[in-house]
């Protein structure tokens, strides 16, 4: 059978589409998207899920408290059957009662080197601050914002005339080519978690 995955998002898609393409490709192998979620009615990602055939729904979450958006949710998913929950720009922060439901099983990707630049405009936080390598994570959702163990990261030097737009495309580019490689060992079980480390069996210990 299948590992099943969830996918949530509240933009335009594009890690979900690059999720897509790997389940597509055999990238990631023996696994679909079963499911994408979004909280925005208007989100792109949501006609763009159902173009490739897969069930896609929004699930507006104006005018409801955290934890009782994050039970609808967690409903949706756990009818889907999902194993693993990808978050593709997906803008809310969950509950204690999401994290407990698929503890250990929520990834996010954030354009940032965890723990520098969590939250929001990560890019220019980074432009700001002056750095010379910038990047991204993927690292296991828990309570707190940007905060959980890492899985990957991918470093991208920042350059003199970047701007948080050009920076933000070249780090896209390994927003989706680590993702699906941390999708992957996650699925697969190589690894094991120790405090805040995310342990690799010797195959999955290169990108």
């Amino acid at each position: 059978m299948k590992r099943r995955i969830g996918v949530l998002l509240s933009g335009r898609g594009s890690n979900f589409e690059a999720l897509a393409d790997s389940v597509a490709a055999g990238r990631i192998a023996n696994a679909e998207i079963s499911i994408v979620l979004s909280n925005r009615d208007d989100a792109p990602g949501i006609a763009k899920a159902k173009a490739r055939g897969i069930e896609a729904r929004a699930i507006p979450s104006r005018g409801l408290e955290r934890e009782a958006y994050d039970r609808l949710i967690v409903s949706a998913l756990r009818e889907k059957q999902v194993e693993l929950i990808c978050m593709a720009g997906y803008m809310r922060m969950v509950s204690a009662y999401f994290v407990s439901a698929f503890r250990e099983r929520i990834l996010n990707i954030h354009p940032s080197l965890l723990p520098a630049f969590p939250g929001l405009e990560s890019q220019r936080q980074a432009l700001e601050h002056g750095v010379k390598f910038s990047g991204c994570t993927v690292h296991f959702v828990d309570e707190r914002l940007d905060a959980g163990p890492i899985i990957l990261q991918a470093v991208v030097p920042v350059e003199d005339g970047d701007t948080p737009e050009t920076l933000a495309a070249r780090i896209l580019r390994e927003e989706h080519r680590i993702y699906t490689e941390a999708v992957r060992i996650v699925l697969d079980g190589c690894y094991r978690i120790d405090g805040r480390r995310v342990l690799f069996e010797r195959a999955h210990e290169k990108v």
